[in-house]
């Protein structure tokens, strides 16, 4: 049973945003401040990746770790409430995200997934996002190891 109305919980649920989401804008920040340009949200690639770096034949995922299922992180709760269309709904986001990831690898394109946790408890954010950008590795998600949430 949901603790709030219909309508209520049908407006909280509409003001998710898909872009332009604070994790997103925290490494659109690190990399201009970094130097890094580029475009956001192709829609001739697959999976619209939120930043594209042609220079590098670089994209960049900002994953929400609820959304995307980082595994093995404590952010990626699942609802108490609709258990089989929750597990459904994430199932289809994590299948559509690896579509999309060996889609872009095979038109030649480096995969940079950088996961919502990360950002919020790491301090090298930035040497990590700028050696995978410059480097020669195809694809990498960090951080790979979701790190413990802090208790308040």
């Amino acid at each position: 049973m949901d603790v709030v109305s219909p309508e209520v919980r049908s407006r909280m649920m509409s003001g998710i945003q898909g872009k332009n989401t604070k994790p997103e804008l925290i490494v659109r920040k690190l990399l201009h401040a970094r130097g890094f340009r580029f475009r956001l949200h192709r829609e001739d690639l697959p999976g619209r990746p939120d930043l594209v770096l042609q220079k590098y034949k670089c994209v960049v995922f900002v994953h929400g770790c609820f959304w995307h299922r980082h595994p093995a992180c404590a952010y990626a709760t699942t609802p108490g409430t609709r258990k089989e269309f929750w597990a459904e709904k994430f199932e289809k986001n994590v299948v559509r995200d690896g579509i999309n990831i060996d889609a872009l690898q095979a038109s030649g394109w480096r995969v940079l997934v950088v996961w919502e946790c990360g950002l919020k408890h790491a301090m090298d954010v930035v040497a990590q996002i700028d050696e995978f950008i410059t480097g020669n590795a195809a694809c990498m998600f960090w951080p790979e190891t979701p790190p413990k949430p802090k208790k308040t």
